[in-house]
């Protein structure tokens, strides 16, 4: 735990948030170049980009949740209501 409190994991489900939408591109891409190592033959050399590439998008997927889990999410009802005046 740190100063900011325990992790909220229902903040990873945020369809409004850029982020969410780049984690789910990179899933998509992540399950697309295992189904080419698992079907596709490769030399040791595609193999290994293959692996490197695969790597990388995990790493990157995981940076990405992190941020998202540590933001503060983007609720629509925060926003102060139209034809509200602050000091009512």
């Amino acid at each position: 735990m740190s100063a900011r409190g325990p992790v909220k994991w229902s903040r990873l489900f945020q369809p409004c948030h850029p982020l969410f939408w780049m984690i789910m591109a990179l899933n998509a891409l992540s399950a697309m170049l295992s189904w080419m190592i698992q079907t596709k033959p490769f030399n040791s050399l595609g193999l290994g980009l293959m692996m490197v590439f695969l790597l990388a998008n995990a790493l990157i997927s995981m940076w990405l949740g992190w941020r998202l889990l540590r933001d503060e999410p983007h609720d629509r009802d925060e926003r102060p209501a139209v034809g509200s005046s602050p000091g009512r």
